[in-house]
């Protein structure tokens, strides 16, 4: 890993102060943000429900929960039993409207996230649709689902999901964060209330049981509510173009670079360090599309090792390219008491 300059320290600094000045602006938009729930609460503003059983995976931050892992966890632990369907918005997608995806979609027409989703689910419905309200209805229509998820939607408030499934990152719990721009919540802390299921995301492997019941207390959830703890779980071998595969230490020899676009790349780097790779970071925001002098950059890199994410944006415009898989693994049974608490809500929506 390339040390970090002096001009990234500063900027890293500046970037924080701006954010405490900010403060100000944080109390207007999480005022603003009360009142919009407020409404919605109050039925001054509407929510539909739908017949079709809805699962929502969110978040009350801006990104780095590990949201797109869990939906593909999901989709593994239910399709099997399911007729399941996903719809997301479709971040930074350049289409418009209602977009189904189809052998002939790309990332451009889906958005990374969903086409990831796609490209390792193809016998799913997987659409992408800024109302969801509207998404929902043209699936229930054309595919008929028996379940869909809905990926990134508990701000959307126009539809009421049957069960909410709220995403928080293991050392940035939502309960200790604050509204944007001085933090990172999109949404007001007390908007928890709404998910049956809360997941502490990115915890270590090891997590002691003290900690976990220090963590419960923090996000003290209500009688109606399950905590449960996730890990990262990375693949031990990178995938490339063409079914190519490569261990850890083959990109420490070919001097490979990293190149990260998502929101919180560190729980990667933590994890390549630990493996003993050690690789110069090319870090850029999250979801983004790389230029043509980005793209000629990377290009003379002699590998590259990136994120599932970032390679469906990459794949095909960089040569020697290969990303690391990453899985939600369920800690200390979580995995069997959320597959009950999934069966019986899909048990009540039937």
């Amino acid at each position: 890993m390339a040390k970090v300059s002096k001009d990234k320290i500063y900027i890293f600094v500046a970037v924080q102060l701006l954010r405490k000045i900010a403060f100000p602006f944080s109390l207007v938009y999480s005022l603003v943000v009360r009142i919009r729930n407020f409404l919605f609460d109050t039925g001054v503003l509407s929510s539909k429900s739908f017949t079709t059983p809805t699962i929502c995976v969110g978040n009350l931050s801006v990104g780095g929960t590990g949201k797109t892992p869990m939906v593909e966890y999901l989709i593994g632990l239910l399709q099997m039993r399911h007729r399941v369907a996903v719809l997301s918005r479709g971040y930074k997608r350049r289409s418009k409207g209602f977009v189904l995806a189809s052998a002939g979609s790309g990332v451009e027409d889906l958005g990374d996230e969903p086409y990831q989703i796609y490209a390792k689910f193809p016998a799913i419905a997987v659409a992408v649709d800024a109302d969801r309200q509207h998404g929902i209805s043209v699936l229930e229509q054309t595919e008929k689902p028996g379940l869909i998820i809905l990926d990134d939607a508990l701000q959307h408030r126009r539809v009421e999901a049957g069960l909410n499934i709220l995403l928080t990152a293991y050392g940035k719990l939502y309960t200790d964060d604050w509204c944007l721009p001085t933090g990172n919540l999109r949404d007001n802390k007390r908007e928890a209330k709404r998910a049956k299921v809360i997941i502490v995301t990115k915890c270590p492997p090891d997590l002691s049981g003290s900690e976990k019941r220090e963590i419960t207390k923090k996000l003290k959830p209500e009688a109606h509510q399950k905590v449960f703890f996730s890990c990262l779980d990375y693949d031990n071998m990178a995938k490339g173009t063409e079914g190519k595969t490569e261990p850890m230490h083959f990109f420490m020899e070919k001097k490979a670079s990293l190149v990260t676009g998502i929101a919180d790349p560190m729980p990667l780097v933590d994890h390549l360090k630990k493996q003993g790779v050690v690789l110069n970071h090319f870090r850029f925001g999250d979801h983004h599309f790389f230029t043509e002098a980005e793209l000629k950059m990377l290009d003379s890199e002699p590998c590259i090792l990136t994120t599932e994410k970032d390679f469906v944006r990459l794949k095909g415009k960089i040569k020697n390219l290969y990303y690391i898989q990453v899985k939600h693994r369920f800690l200390n049974g979580g995995a069997s008491l959320l597959e009950e608490e999934l069966e019986a809500f899909m048990r009540q929506g039937s």
